[in-house]
């Protein structure tokens, strides 16, 4: 069910002619119906070990609306596994939103905790694996040195030779994946959907874990819009236009954002002229419906 390589799409506006920018949207969205863009290339690898060990199944992390819960509960029921989710939010039930309900019926089993105890298996999951014996560990977001390596396959897919490629970031797998594959000549942008200048110093974390010693990138942490899951009318509009103008759909959480970011810098001249930009598209767009129940569908 998997649709690769994935597309290049070419955008056509008269601001990138004016500005004089050529920016390009790497479809990731496009990869699977329901593990899409950067979820899919993370969770691949993943698989391959899942079986190659002869597990039952897996065990994650999330929050309530948690593209990789969505994801990887799809993944699961599509090869047969059994899943267990741990949702931080003890007051939360498997109908709470459309994210959860669907990742019940694709037979994700869950267990719901309080933020205190969410973190405490976040930072030490040791306590999860010693819990599912018989169960894959993927942490939260799903990011580890797999994730990374599937995450890498994207660049070599790219057939322009770019000087741009920006990336919502996350847990920073994504980003971390792009870097290592990268040419030097190649700048490597994430924009981060959280509040605070924390990302800077986990983003460096992680590129020394896995040791990615590469200086050809920036981090981004100007257009979160109030923090993870805030929006503004601004955003939202931007949402609906780049929709109705391009046909490609953007979430609120990380897309949305940062084609927006992108947007703005080009309008404000940050960047060159003559540049050749790629957006990744990671995909994300389960979380819309969710959005919209809460919001009286304001994204179209």
């Amino acid at each position: 069910m998997t649709s690769l390589p994935t597309p290049l799409e070419k955008i056509s506006h008269p601001l990138l002619d004016e500005k004089e920018i050529t920016l390009y949207v790497k479809r990731d969205d496009l990869i699977h119906p329901e593990i899409m863009g950067n979820k899919w290339r993370k969770l691949k690898y993943n698989l391959v070990e899942i079986k190659k060990e002869g597990l039952a199944g897996v065990v994650t992390m999330g929050g309530a609306y948690s593209n990789h819960i969505a994801a990887t509960a799809a993944l699961a029921c599509e090869n047969h596994l059994s899943a267990v989710g741990i949702i931080r939010g003890e007051e939360l039930n498997e109908e709470s939103n459309p994210t959860l309900s669907k990742a019940n019926k694709n037979g994700m089993r869950f267990e719901f905790v309080d933020r205190t105890t969410y973190k405490r298996f976040r930072d030490h999951p040791g306590h999860l694996k010693e819990k599912y014996p018989k169960l894959y560990f993927l942490p939260e977001g799903g990011t580890n040195e797999l994730a990374i390596k599937g995450c890498e396959e994207i660049i070599d897919e790219i057939d322009i030779d770019f000087d741009l490629l920006i990336t919502p970031i996350g847990t920073g797998g994504t980003f971390a994946g792009l870097l290592k594959a990268s040419k030097d000549h190649q700048k490597i942008i994430g924009v981060s959907s959280l509040r605070g200048n924390f990302i800077h110093v986990e983003i460096q974390n992680l590129l020394e874990k896995h040791q990615i010693n590469r200086t050809n990138y920036q981090i981004i942490d100007s257009y979160h819009f109030g923090g993870y899951g805030k929006t503004s009318s601004a955003l939202i509009d931007f949402i609906n236009w780049f929709k109705e103008n391009h046909d490609i759909s953007l979430d609120p959480i990380y897309t949305g954002k940062a084609f927006f970011a992108v947007w703005d810098m080009i309008k404000s001249d940050k960047f060159e002229k003559n540049l050749k930009i790629v957006i990744l598209h990671t995909g994300g767009l389960q979380g819309i419906e969710g959005f919209n129940r809460k919001n009286e569908n304001i994204i179209q």
